[in-house]
């Protein structure tokens, strides 16, 4: 995640072992030994606490009656269905939206918010996902969206550029890995790709009725020049 571990590249130097890390060095190799399944399970346990890339979940954004408006599901195992995603959301939606928190744990999920005007912003993890992580990946949504949106973050607007909020959403988060969590990279990434796009067949008979009424409206004009011309 490349905005995320900017200026991370130097770590402290080790503390030497002390007689506390040996002794529990010695516990666990004893209970490895006499007690198999237990050890199994404390190495399980602590596995499942190693942080991930796949930090993400999901990001859903909601309207303030708790209508989806975008969602992305990034463990296909999670909520495979519509039914079961738009369950989930209209569950967040109930525990969240007169809250005052930032943070909620629902149905063992992770999930940080964010609301503005008629408009709730939701990024899920998993129930051992850190905090700051997915708070960070929802304050970059919520400003990269406030650029693209003019800082008129609500529904209408959202609605009328949904092509640009998918945009903002993938170049922020990849199949639930975070790629980048300094907005303005973002608006740069997305500006770039739309610069790339080609016209659309919409844009494109636009652009050929503006042309037109253009050339029309500049011989009008010449003709307008003649007659007067000929009237001197």
């Amino acid at each position: 995640m490349r905005g995320w571990f900017r200026g991370a590249s130097s770590r402290p130097a080790e503390d030497p072992p002390t007689h506390e890390s040996e002794d529990f060095v010695r516990s666990t190799r004893m209970t490895a030994q006499t007690c198999p399944r237990q050890h199994q399970r404390t190495t399980m346990e602590i596995s499942s606490l190693q942080p991930s890339l796949y930090t993400v979940k999901a990001v859903f954004i909601l309207d303030n009656d708790g209508n989806r408006l975008l969602s992305k599901y990034y463990d296909t195992e999670l909520y495979p269905s519509m039914k079961e995603q738009q369950n989930f959301e209209k569950n967040v939606f109930n525990k969240t939206h007169k809250a005052d928190n930032e943070i909620a744990f629902v149905e063992g999920m992770t999930i940080v918010y964010k609301c503005s005007i008629d408009l709730f912003f939701y990024v899920a993890g998993s129930a051992q996902e850190n905090e700051l992580m997915l708070m960070a990946v929802l304050n970059c949504l919520f400003e990269s969206l406030s650029q693209i949106l003019r800082k008129n973050v609500e529904r209408r607007s959202l609605l009328d550029n949904m092509d640009g909020v998918f945009l903002v959403v993938d170049e922020i988060i990849d199949g639930g890995v975070i790629l980048e969590s300094d907005p303005q990279q973002v608006i740069q990434k997305v500006n770039y790709r739309a610069d790339e796009n080609p016209l659309s067949e919409q844009s494109v008979a636009q652009h050929i009725t503006d042309k037109l009424a253009m050339t029309s409206n500049i011989m009008q004009s010449a003709k307008e020049q003649i007659k007067w011309s000929i009237l001197k």
